[in-house]
């Protein structure tokens, strides 16, 4: 790749490189193939191109393949648009509404499609025109951004110099606009634009600077870097319920535990989960190592091809705020399940305010957590009836995870584990063997009489 590179950016300085232009690497010169996009991309951009649009590979996909890497997904940019876009494709939805942009579906490929995008503070006649498209509020964050403009324009208001390459099917060349070869090749993260200006328009920048530093193993450039710490209680300001797709692609990208570390650096994690960043500041090494084991765990399953499920990944965040609740609920007395649910019922009304947690994650994240509980019970009918909950496997691993941070004892996953690939005989046996466990240490000892001394005669 090194030889690819000094290739690349020898041409830098070329006449290639108009005054005001892009940087255009010739096919000839990039390892970007057409047999290596997406056909239901190639297609779109082809549409677009017979109907006398401009079209382009943009972003991620372009990225990822200058670097050799295979993307997952693939975006087009335009200056069709949304309702242009939508007229060409019947498979296609508008979505969004304060950054408007097409999805075009072919079975489960999703090809996202933008407009280009123009200058916020350029002038217009037409005031209130301008305020349908342009919106900001009184910090400067941006309400809405369906502002349309040029290629170069579009380029100038992405987030990161590296996602800002486009690749064009008719001449086959790479563009490059704001340095992003250049970052690439120093394996650099660069906000475009003055950092601060970049972070006020959108907070959440400063997550996908330290997303992408973390996925790529870049470092952040100065400047990128230096406001980040200041600015990140702005994303309390951030709608709840786009926090919750940001946290997923924060932690399930195969890097969670780089990507925590880079967020505990900043201060970009207490905005998200306060409550558990509190316990996390009283040095409390259970829930640091709680937490640690299960983003490896996470990173781990996902490297390997196996499912992950957002609701495993917020469990494993909020139980420590959970288990504190819960043991303040006993301390008033109030019985070991009630106790629970409650305390499951305040952490998650609480987080909702930051993070929108689905129901669809948020009750079994509640069934992962009670079976906590139940495992700590081993006889009767209980275990048998146990292992055939929905949520039992999950609820494992979760003791696992556990067992790993000190929290609990290993015996007990242990003896789950056997019960569970038992036969029907042999877990009765168990099961008795657990009751007549649990029988004696309920069982009260027989006082000993104590005997009076003798008195001498």
């Amino acid at each position: 790749m090194s030889g690819l590179w000094k290739k690349l950016t020898s041409k830098l300085g070329r006449s290639n490189q108009a005054p005001h232009g892009p940087t255009v690497i010739p096919r000839d010169e990039h390892c970007v193939s057409r047999r290596l996009i997406s056909d239901s991309a190639l297609k779109v951009i082809h549409r677009l191109n017979q109907a006398d649009h401009e079209a382009y590979l943009v972003g991620g996909g372009v990225r990822d393949l200058l670097l050799g890497g295979e993307p997952k997904d693939f975006d087009v940019a335009t200056d069709a648009t949304p309702e242009e876009v939508r007229a060409l494709f019947r498979n296609s939805r508008i979505i969004g509404r304060r950054f408007r942009i097409v999805h075009v579906r072919f079975g489960r490929e999703v090809i996202e499609v933008t407009t280009f995008r123009g200058n916020h503070d350029a002038p217009q006649t037409n005031s209130k025109a301008k305020a349908k498209h342009s919106a900001r509020n009184e910090s400067g964050m941006l309400l809405r951004d369906n502002v349309y403009g040029s290629m170069d324009e579009d380029a100038l208001r992405r987030d990161l110099s590296i996602n800002a390459l486009y690749y064009s099917s008719r001449d086959f060349a790479v563009y490059d606009f704001v340095g992003g070869l250049d970052d690439l090749n120093n394996r650099l993260v660069r906000i475009i634009g003055d950092p601060e200006t970049r972070y006020r328009e959108d907070p959440v920048r400063m997550l996908r600077v330290v997303r992408f530093a973390a996925k790529l193993d870049f470092d952040i450039e100065a400047n990128t870097e230096a406001p980040l710490t200041k600015l990140a209680p702005l994303l309390e300001d951030i709608a709840a319920a786009r926090m919750f797709d940001e946290v997923l692609k924060l932690f399930m990208n195969g890097c969670a535990l780089q990507t925590y570390a880079l967020m505990q650096r900043y201060g970009l994690f207490a905005p998200l989960f306060p409550a558990t960043q509190r316990l996390l500041d009283t040095q409390s090494p259970a829930t640091t190592e709680l937490i640690h084991q299960g983003l490896a765990n996470t990173d781990a399953r996902i490297q390997e091809g196996k499912p992950v499920t957002p609701a495993f990944l917020y469990a494993i965040l909020l139980w420590p705020v959970v288990k504190q609740l819960h043991q303040e609920l006993l301390d008033d007395g109030v019985p070991p399940i009630p106790a629970l649910h409650q305390a499951a019922e305040r952490c998650l009304h609480k987080q909702q305010q930051r993070v929108a947690i689905p129901k669809r994650f948020s009750l079994p994240m509640r069934d992962i957590w009670e079976l906590q509980l139940r495992f700590e019970k081993q006889s009767g009918k209980r275990a048998a009836q146990l292992v055939e909950n929905r949520y039992f496997r999950a609820g494992y691993d979760f003791l696992l995870l556990r067992e790993q941070a000190g929290e609990v004892e290993g015996q007990l996953s242990q003896w789950w584990q056997a019960f569970y690939e038992a036969q029907p005989d042999t877990r009765q046996g168990m099961q008795q063997h657990a009751q007549d466990d649990s029988d004696r240490e309920r069982r009260p000892r027989p006082r000993r009489r104590r005997r009076r001394p003798r008195k001498d005669t």
